[in-house]
């Protein structure tokens, strides 16, 4: 499973698991630390957006460990 640290205010420890891929996006998981507390939610992203957000930084390829360490 790829991940991805999401661009967040301060030091944000939310990221993203590519679940799985399909023919027009990606199942996605997305963790984010709400004051120690996390929210986990599955979605849906077209290859379109998740482009877009690769290219313009909003997602940053990161290590699979660090992501379960996070």
């Amino acid at each position: 499973m790829d991940c991805y640290a999401l661009k967040g205010h301060n030091e944000s420890k939310d990221y993203m698991m590519i679940v799985n891929e399909i023919d027009d996006g990606y199942v996605v998981r997305i963790v984010r630390d709400l004051d120690g507390y996390e929210e986990v939610t599955t979605d849906f992203m077209s290859k379109t957006l998740f482009d877009s957000c690769v290219r313009t930084g909003y997602l940053t390829k990161m290590e699979a460990s660090l992501a379960v360490t996070a």
